[in-house]
């Protein structure tokens, strides 16, 4: 049975569409239109945003999880501005450090070419102090119940004292800076496919 939202050949046509209204938009921080998905954590965020990479062709992802840590779960503004936004304002390639969870140290690289298009998801993609550098925010219409449900049940019972925190911390950074009021396009999954309707913000 073909799967109705597997990419290539067979990407369903709400990301085919999407994908062409995001190659239309213009740039927003160097020769990039850099793109936000966020949501609560387990809505689905790196999913879609991997599908929707490959509807644009294999464009580059950033997750957001490479650049946190355990003592820092939404303090990474700093270190995505210098290793991200500022080499591809540049037109540059970036080359950032990422997070090891298992070893609680930063212990790899990678590097993010300034393609036409770029996403960059995780919790607090939409943050104020990105925003101003997005061409497209958009934001995964899931509650935090359903989404805290669906993350624990995918990560089983050996890190419930890691959600207990993650939870807390959740909450304070979207009371704090909420991203849903900005998003230009909300994103709904349901065993059909994605649906991408309108945000809080209008349409981009």
């Amino acid at each position: 049975m073909n799967d109705p939202l597997r990419p290539g050949p067979h990407t369903p046509p709400a990301l085919d569409a999407l994908a062409r209204r995001l190659r239309a938009l213009p740039p927003s921080v160097g020769p990039v239109r850099l793109v936000a998905v966020d949501g609560h954590a387990g809505s689905g965020k790196t999913t879609f945003s991997g599908r929707l990479a490959a509807a644009l062709g294999g464009a580059p992802v950033l997750h957001l999880d490479d650049l946190a840590t355990h003592e820092e779960l939404f303090d990474w503004s700093d270190r995505l501005d210098a290793w991200i936004l500022a080499p591809l304002s540049r037109g540059e390639t970036a080359r950032y450090r990422t997070y090891d969870w298992v070893a609680r140290r930063f212990a790899g690289e990678r590097e993010l070419a300034p393609a036409p298009v770029v996403i960059v998801e995780g919790v607090g993609a939409g943050r104020r102090a990105l925003r101003p550098y997005l061409a497209c925010l958009m934001w995964m219409e899931l509650t935090d119940v359903s989404s805290w449900e669906r993350g624990q049940l995918r990560d089983g019972p050996g890190m419930s004292t890691f959600w207990d925190g993650w939870k807390r911390a959740e909450r304070e950074h979207f009371t704090a800076d909420p991203t849903r009021p900005y998003a230009e396009l909300l994103v709904h999954q349901s065993p059909e496919g994605y649906e991408v309707l309108p945000g809080p913000h209008g349409s981009p």
